[in-house]
């Protein structure tokens, strides 16, 4: 009995060890996000707000599209490093962090930057942008394809440290990097302590500018001989076909559903603007709030994925296994937290981004079904974490392509397209999307067969 309760204290603690910096890093970034766009939200008139806010929206529907690739490449790095270290094969580490940053900055920062830089009118458009949304957000688009470039980066270096079980610095370096971002927005957007006063067009340049400067600190951590993963530029780099097909084999998949996700919450993201800039904006506001929502989700499924991928490098698939069960539970209960916030004080948290009423209405019925999403969402955001440690990306492919491309979209077409029930009907779309998911990954846990896909 005493060893049993000793194992889950310390299963507990190595998830809070993890977990811990993560959850404060997410909460704050997210927190910061919101901040950001709220001071957007009340920058301007009525007009002016709903805009700006809807400019963030659509920039950020590439910025996504482009971090979740980065994202997909990113899982297969930090699957590998935490397997590697578990295995002690630790000699690999530092060619699996350049291996991922070369191939994210050549094969997808660079084919973004073109497509953003190059057609960011049409791309606007495409992306369900009026007129008044160009006319103040294409300056914005602008600088934040350049920032991409160092957000990309950051990603790479931050997922690798994760994956090595350091979470502390990526926490420290987002903190700071994003209080560096707030500062700024306050600055450039109201034309602050004599600065111009540039609304969208600052928010975006400061944005940008704390992306640079997080890559900076990230960079000096790298190259130092005492930190958790340290590259040293004297050793050439070279193609590592072992590394090359790892990342090909977790990182397919993976890219294949954020291609996935990313498509359907396009189509889904059109079918929202089609009902107007006011119903746009108040979709933003919401999914805005939602990324709070997330960050007890993705924590504990980033803890998932590391510890589960570093115990099958010991060979120990049954601690494996404890971890993304204990990881899911308490995650669990902190998601159930947030609901119950999210039910009740909807309104007073609209009202912190805009002082448009008939947004903040809007707004506090959908958030009203975001507090009953939270519990299919936060379960399998953290069993999908698990999943991806241990390699099993195609699983998770399968769950996110018939919940979002087939029954979100379709179901939001329906229910705003035939039965006219406007954002709330698109919103019910996504609770039925997130129970469905939330049965397939659970299923696919229970089968164990994820604990024998084997890495090179």
């Amino acid at each position: 009995m005493s060893q049993e309760i000793f194992s889950i204290k310390s299963i507990r603690k190595g998830i809070g060890e993890i977990t811990g910096p993560v959850f404060i890093e997410l909460l704050l970034g997210t927190l910061f996000g919101m901040i950001d766009m709220m001071m957007l939200g009340n920058y301007g008139n009525e007009t002016t707000q709903a805009a700006g806010i809807a400019a963030v929206g659509i920039t950020n529907q590439l910025v996504f599209i482009g971090l979740s690739l980065v994202q997909s490449l990113n899982i297969g790095a930090t699957a590998m490093v935490a397997r590697y270290l578990g295995a002690k094969r630790t000699d690999r580490i530092e060619s699996v962090v350049k291996h991922i940053i070369i191939l994210t900055q050549v094969f997808l920062v660079i084919p973004i930057l073109i497509i953003g830089l190059g057609f960011t009118i049409p791309v606007m458009k495409f992306l369900g942008a009026h007129s008044d949304t160009i006319a103040i957000g294409s300056n914005y688009f602008r600088v934040i394809m350049i920032g991409f470039i160092f957000q990309a980066f950051n990603f790479s270096i931050a997922s690798s440290l994760r994956g090595a079980g350091d979470t502390r610095t990526p926490m420290k370096i987002n903190i700071t990097s994003n209080l560096f971002n707030v500062i700024g927005n306050s600055i450039l957007i109201y034309g602050l302590f004599g600065a111009p006063e540039l609304g969208a067009t600052g928010a975006a340049i400061s944005t940008a500018g704390s992306h640079v400067f997080a890559s900076i600190l990230l960079t000096r951590y790298i190259f130092k001989d005492d930190s958790t993963i340290h590259i040293n530029l004297k050793n050439k780099f070279k193609l590592n076909k072992d590394i090359i097909y790892n990342l090909t084999k977790i990182g397919i998949p993976a890219s294949l559903e954020q291609i996935a996700m990313r498509v359907g919450i396009l189509m889904f993201t059109k079918i929202i603007a089609s009902l107007g800039t006011v119903a746009y904006a108040t979709h933003q506001i919401a999914i805005n709030i939602m990324g709070l929502s997330f960050t007890p989700g993705q924590s504990f499924g980033i803890a998932a994925s590391t510890l589960a991928g570093r115990s099958l490098g010991e060979e120990d698939s049954v601690l494996a296994e404890r971890y993304i069960k204990e990881c899911a539970k308490i995650g669990a209960i902190l998601s159930f937290i947030m609901a119950i916030g999210f039910f009740f004080f909807g309104g007073q948290i609209a009202r912190l981004y805009t002082s448009n009423h008939e947004v903040i209405n809007e707004a506090a019925r959908v958030l009203k079904l975001i507090a009953f999403i939270q519990p299919f969402q936060g379960y399998q955001l953290i069993i999908a974490g698990g999943l991806r440690g241990a390699g099993d990306t195609v699983w998770t492919l399968i769950s996110t392509f018939i919940g979002i491309l087939i029954i979100r979209v379709v179901l939001a077409y329906y229910f705003v397209k035939v039965l006219g029930a406007g954002l709330f009907g698109a919103w019910v779309a996504i609770l039925i999307d997130q129970f469905i998911r939330w049965i397939m990954i659970n299923l696919r846990f229970k089968t164990d067969k994820w604990k024998y896909i084997s890495i090179r």
